[in-house]
């Protein structure tokens, strides 16, 4: 039996991106289990192992479950002590826990004038004084963790941490809602959208699940402010170059174009999650590399 992580809508459930990337950025295998957040109540979806009531939520080959991401997140690098969840040094480590925490309890503000959406961008929006305050709050935190454990690394505690993940929802926000921050913050966002796991999640998002309309704003809209992706298309003919489905190690089903490149997949969602962003799949990058 292994880690059963149950998960929400990819596109809105900022809390299930934190406990995503913490199996994705280190390497943790999973069984994702996907909550859909039209068919009924999360609380009931969710009856079946009590007394998880949200998402995300992970239920350990031992049976027990655990139900808030910060519990996630410890519990995870207690049982991967060598994977990295938390920084090595001391210093670094209480630094990331404070950060982590302060993200847990706070910023209450952004996350109700600004919820997640990675399915849309926004050139600008209401910036209340309120929520100014939770951004210069942010870039304090952001820029003393940064200065005290300076790194060659964009992260804020040398390495990629969990208080990186904590933070990846709040960088989609910052960038999808054009909200003013300084210039050391905007950096930090940017090394978040860049990265290929949060590029791989904004990807899933962009496929499963139905657009929640209550989720969408009335604001000037833009284009997401990420990389972006190659030139890629779902195609219904051709040949492809590779004879196994770079995931699965599955024969050839379906077929994208990635920059006039032919590769062939096992199924339409492999396929069209590479198409929505095919930068963020090292399996496909390797290929194309050839």
């Amino acid at each position: 039996m292994t880690f059963a992580l149950y998960l929400g809508d990819p596109a809105y459930s900022s809390w299930s991106l934190r406990a995503w990337l913490l199996f994705d950025r280190f390497g943790i295998d999973y069984e994702p289990i996907w909550v859909d957040f039209l068919s009924g109540s999360v609380a009931d979806q969710m009856k079946p192992i009590p007394p998880a009531r949200t998402v995300p939520t992970l239920r350990l080959p031992d049976g027990a479950v655990l139900w808030e991401s910060l519990a996630i997140a410890e519990e995870l690098a207690s049982r991967h002590p060598d994977a990295g969840l938390w920084p090595q040094d001391p210093s670094a480590r209480a630094t990331a826990r404070s950060l982590a925490a302060e993200m847990h309890a706070g910023f209450g503000t952004l996350r109700n004038d600004c919820p997640m959406h990675l399915r849309t961008a926004y050139a600008e929006s209401p910036c209340s004084p309120e929520l100014k305050a939770d951004l210069r709050r942010i870039e304090l935190i952001w820029d003393y963790a940064r200065s005290k454990h300076p790194s060659s690394e964009p992260w804020l505690c040398g390495s990629y941490s969990v208080a990186d993940a904590f933070f990846a929802p709040v960088a989609a926000r910052i960038a999808g809602y054009g909200l003013p921050v300084s210039p050391s913050a905007r950096a930090y966002v940017d090394a978040h959208l860049a990265d290929p796991a949060f590029r791989r999640w904004r990807a899933i998002g962009q496929l499963r699940g139905e657009r929640l309309p209550w989720y969408d704003r009335d604001y000037p809209r833009a284009e997401w402010p990420g990389p972006q992706p190659l030139d890629a298309q779902a195609i219904e003919n051709g040949t492809a170059e590779n004879a196994a489905c770079p995931f699965s190690g599955k024969p050839v089903t379906d077929l994208a174009r990635i920059e006039g490149r032919v590769i062939g997949f096992c199924n339409p969602f492999c396929r069209d999650k590479v198409v929505a962003d095919a930068g963020a799949w090292p399996e496909v990058m390797a290929l194309l590399a050839r």
